[in-house]
């Protein structure tokens, strides 16, 4: 099929030093990952990082995730220590999120990190994103391509679904493989989650050897994925539903539900690695049918499961 969008570019050489280009410059553009696509400027610049925060619409307070190709660069700009290095053998890159504190000297605009001491860093997996990131002199600030509060994108129309003309080069890479955003841990004195995601506590834990907790309580922003209210489609939606009504959405999971126009099925297999992936789809579908409820049946509290309630609990929030 044709592309009828000018500013959504095939994967090629030549569009990635493009994409390069238009980072040296300070210009904002769509990158896909293996978890959501991501809205990516210099984050050693000011004026990137500013325009990142104007576009999403994005509260100050919540800082940015900072992506990186390799620890030689993540080194000038963060303190690693033991728990770190066994995380990343195991887990790097991929779809985890390490929050460190930050050097003196570090590059990274304050306002990347929200004037905290901290730095949010990930070593995305995506093919593209690495190759991208290794072009640079700079890491990529990187949050998911969508307005503030909204649904996270999974591919390049969802980027024009949030934005329309207002980034004007996206990077097709296709459909996220994962779909829900990276696992978020604190490294900081107290080891604990900050955003659950595909790597669950139980995989960590194993890792290090150590147990770790799972922040239930909010005081104070210093981690993506913290925010009362978040992936939201707009809509009000109700949890753990057994039935709806014919005029509202109602989202389900496994093989016992019927087919119908108002029903959604996140995996008919019942497999939940396939219900995260099609979560943000699902939930854009149903927004764009212009429906004005969503009801949701209870989805297993395990594995990836525990990130997708994570999800539709803030998308549920008022």
């Amino acid at each position: 099929m044709k592309n009828i969008y000018p500013n959504i570019y095939q994967n090629s050489p030549k569009n990635l030093n493009k994409a390069k280009n238009f980072l040296k410059k300070n210009m904002i553009i769509a990158v896909p990952t293996e978890t959501v696509y991501g809205l990516a400027g210099n984050a050693y610049s000011y004026n990137a990082i500013k325009k990142i925060y104007s576009l999403k619409k994005r509260p100050k307070k919540n800082p940015l995730i900072i992506h990186y190709d390799n620890l030689k660069k993540l080194k000038k700009d963060a303190y690693i220590n033991d728990d770190f290095l066994k995380l990343y053998k195991k887990f790097c890159p991929g779809p985890l999120t390490f929050i460190l504190k930050k050097r003196k000297d570090s590059k990274i605009s304050s306002l990347a990190n929200a004037n905290l001491n901290t730095l949010a860093v990930r070593f995305p997996g995506h093919r593209i994103a690495k190759k991208l990131l290794k072009k640079l002199s700079f890491p990529l600030a990187m949050p998911s391509a969508n307005m503030s509060s909204a649904l996270s994108p999974i591919n390049a129309l969802d980027v024009i679904d949030e934005f329309g003309k207002n980034i004007n080069f996206i990077i097709d890479g296709g459909k996220s493989k994962i779909g829900l955003e990276s696992t978020v841990i604190n490294l900081v004195k107290d080891i604990r989650i900050t955003r659950p995601g595909a790597i669950n506590k139980k995989d960590l834990s194993k890792v290090l050897g150590k147990k770790i907790s799972t922040i239930k309580k909010v005081s104070k922003i210093y981690s993506p994925g913290m925010l009362k209210k978040h992936y939201s489609p707009g809509i009000p939606i109700a949890l753990n539903c057994k039935t709806a009504g014919n005029k509202d959405a109602f989202i389900v999971f496994g093989k016992k539900y019927k087919r119908g126009k108002n029903i959604f099925n996140l995996s008919y297999k019942g497999n939940l690695k396939e219900a995260g992936k099609n979560l943000y789809k699902t939930m854009r579908k149903i927004k764009n049918l212009n429906f004005k409820k969503i009801r949701v049946v209870k989805i297993p509290n395990k594995d990836i499961g525990i990130a997708i309630n994570d999800r539709l609990i803030k998308a549920s929030n008022k």
